[in-house]
């Protein structure tokens, strides 16, 4: 199950629900894919065809939604224990 977050643009924020611990979201757009550590700081983890200005934009957007996208972990993950 992969729950989506929020839609930002072309952009859906999502997490994977059967993967590791460390929190952090995935960004899925028709030209690729990135996933974000959450923390201790926001920092790109991986890159499947995005430029570096998507990476930016994306990066930018987390940084301000963030307190939004970790409250979304917390009960998605906290309900799956």
């Amino acid at each position: 199950m992969s729950p989506t977050v929020f839609l930002y643009g072309k952009y859906r924020f999502y997490f994977n629900s059967r993967e590791e611990n460390r929190m952090h979201v995935h960004i899925q757009s028709p030209d690729g894919e990135v996933k974000f550590w959450l923390e201790p700081i926001v920092t790109l983890a991986e890159n499947y065809g995005l430029k570096i200005s998507e990476l930016k934009e994306i990066q930018k957007v987390i940084e301000e939604k963030n307190n939004e996208i970790v409250k979304a972990w917390k009960r998605h993950f906290v309900s799956k224990r």
